[in-house]
């Protein structure tokens, strides 16, 4: 089992409600995203091409963070899902700057959205164990097990599947396990050209791109 993400860039139309809704899922702080879009502009004038990609953790088989980390806090578990054990990490930032994907945060402190301070909602849902440590996407990974637990199936079970590619609009997001022949995801690779970022490092990141 190895679990990954396929996205149609042919599809993306920008409009960050996986951003929204990963960020509510998760609960993370102002300024802290484990999932974006980014808005890329190509060409030159007239002939100007907007492209929207969405970003996050692309769970990778040779992780670079891995290697760096000085006390094992990064792992690989053996699903292929890149997390952090938050009572090991000591917030070095190693990882940070080991990432090519700019897909890690530390935080230092709980900091509000609201200038008249921290709200009952977020005193409620906050995560002191998130505070001085590294953080970001697990593929939503309590969600997707605990779907498995009562029968489902993640990629085709919203409820068992990650928050973002449930919410995503346009149907441009998909996720399941890559080394299942006749799961949607490994499907799509197969019937689709499709790039992966930075693959040229050698990090064999599980998300694919459709690009055409």
């Amino acid at each position: 089992m190895r679990w990954g993400m396929v996205i149609d860039l042919r599809k993306c139309v920008g409009c960050q409600t996986c951003t929204i809704a990963c960020k509510q899922t998760n609960n993370t702080p102002p300024k802290i995203f484990w999932r974006w879009v980014a808005d890329i502009e190509t060409g030159a004038y007239p002939e100007v091409r907007r492209q929207f990609v969405p970003m996050g953790c692309q769970h990778c088989t040779d992780a670079p963070c891995f290697e760096v980390c000085p006390t094992t806090a990064t792992f690989k578990r053996a699903d292929g899902i890149v997390d952090i054990n938050y009572d090991l990490c000591i917030g070095c930032g190693y990882c940070i700057v080991a990432c090519p994907y700019l897909a890690r945060n530390i935080v230092f402190e709980n900091v509000p959205y609201y200038a008249a301070g921290l709200i009952a909602p977020e005193q409620t849902q906050a995560h002191p164990d998130r505070i001085g440590v590294a953080t970001k996407c697990n593929f939503c990974t309590p969600r997707v097990y605990a779907g498995l637990a009562s029968g489902q199936k993640p990629g085709i079970d919203m409820d068992a599947t990650p928050m973002c590619v449930g919410s995503c609009i346009a149907n441009a997001m998909h996720f399941g396990d890559l080394d299942d022949a006749k799961s949607n995801v490994a499907q799509m690779v197969l019937a689709n050209k499709t790039a992966r970022l930075s693959d040229d490092l050698g990090t064999d990141p599980h998300v694919y791109y459709i690009v055409e």
